[in-house]
């Protein structure tokens, strides 16, 4: 056993991929701003780099950091996580194959499927992921390929249970992808549970400071790995030199955020789930959360994300969202600062009137790392008196 493999997450987050410069001893490995290499003669390539859409060392230091921290043998970074999810899909599916994804997953997976793929001859069929007996009758033996799982969901916040939809995807021969980009892999790593791919948006905690866009896979199945890098090759979905080393920076403070966001967010849960203005919480910190208890067994903590649904419905929510200070209403989610979101006209507005349309009356909450009386005082003075 290396001592890399004896390392605990929060040394593996610094230093995976992250050895210092042999020429000038720089701590931080620069950014090879470059298209392009020199060869040593034609088709030696120097370090196996030829052009960067093929590779580059920042992007390959990206790579190897990914899968140092879930723990996988191959990562690959990409533009965005949609171009991670939309590589893997061409990678795995062909037309008429089939798909079963949870019915709360994020909107914009699901146009991805069903409306691209789905124009080449791609089926799916959406279905609630606790319940099992369900997951397994989707399942169409011979023609669907993936079930797609994402936890927790978003933006209800549901869990499923990781190992057991393992065995019933396993046991059709069907692959088992897991979005992580809710947990991270410092609260939670699905190849450990037996999962066959990890999905990031790499935009959202990886990234951590809203200051770049990316996506990252990381495959244990050397066969698919090979797929998938082809297709990151031949389509050319790539992160910049720049992109990359900028996730890599965030990377770096991951596991102290993650501590911050849980620890902010779960305060937050327990305030707002005593407010009469609200009818619900979503979050599987809260001990009434249907997967608490399945969320202890499989996350070290219970992240950042929540959601809540208003008494008042669609005007309360709105009115909530447009009130807030800190939290900045904004798509996206994961970094530092607090912001509040309205899915249902923002991040799924593309699922409306679909399976996986959100009510009008929830607004989802991307709890940041500032001090919580500031977060608290926040939504005091944005919801109505009690």
């Amino acid at each position: 056993m290396s001592q890399s493999d004896s390392q605990k997450f929060s040394t593996i987050a610094i230093h995976a991929g992250q050895e210092f410069d042999p020429s000038t001893g720089a701590v931080i490995p620069p950014i090879f701003q470059t298209s392009t290499y020199v060869q040593e003669s034609i088709g030696v390539l120097r370090g196996g780099y030829e052009y960067s859409r093929g590779g580059n060392p920042t992007r390959t230091a990206l790579e190897t950091m990914l899968a140092a921290l879930e723990g996988g043998k191959h990562g690959l970074s990409f533009a965005s996580g949609l171009a991670a999810e939309d590589s893997l899909l061409r990678a795995v599916l062909v037309p008429g194959d089939h798909v079963v994804l949870g019915n709360d997953v994020y909107g914009g997976t699901h146009r991805l499927i069903n409306r691209v793929h789905g124009a080449w001859g791609v089926r799916n069929t959406t279905v609630e992921m606790s319940d099992l007996a369900a997951v397994e009758a989707a399942i169409i033996p011979g023609e669907t390929k993936i079930l797609w799982v994402e936890t927790p969901s978003n933006p209800l916040m549901k869990i499923s249970d990781i190992a057991s939809l393992v065995t019933i995807g396993h046991r059709h021969g069907v692959l088992v992808v897991v979005d992580n980009t809710f947990a991270s892999p410092a609260l939670q790593q699905p190849l450990a549970l037996g999962a066959d791919v990890v999905v990031h948006s790499t935009t959202k905690y990886l990234g951590g400071h809203s200051d770049v866009i990316g996506g990252g896979l990381v495959i244990n199945d050397d066969e698919l790995a090979e797929k998938t890098k082809f297709i990151q090759f031949a389509a050319g979905p790539v992160s910049a030199p720049l992109d990359a080393w900028l996730t890599v920076r965030g990377i770096k403070t991951l596991a102290v955020r993650m501590e911050r966001h849980s620890s902010n967010a779960l305060t937050i849960a327990r305030y707002l789930d005593t407010h009469p203005a609200i009818e619900k919480v979503y979050y599987p910190g809260l001990e009434s959360h249907s997967g608490h208890e399945l969320a202890k067994a499989q996350m070290s903590a219970f992240g950042g994300m929540l959601s809540v649904a208003f008494v008042g419905g669609e005007s309360a929510a709105r009115r909530f969202a447009e009130s807030m200070e800190l939290f900045q209403l904004a798509e996206s989610l994961g970094g530092v600062e607090s912001l509040v979101n309205y899915p249902s006209e923002m991040t799924h507005a593309s699922v409306r009137g679909t399976e996986l349309e959100v009510a009008t009356n929830i607004v989802r909450l991307s709890v940041g790392i500032e001090d919580i009386d500031d977060l608290l005082a926040d939504l005091a003075q944005a919801l109505p008196a009690s």
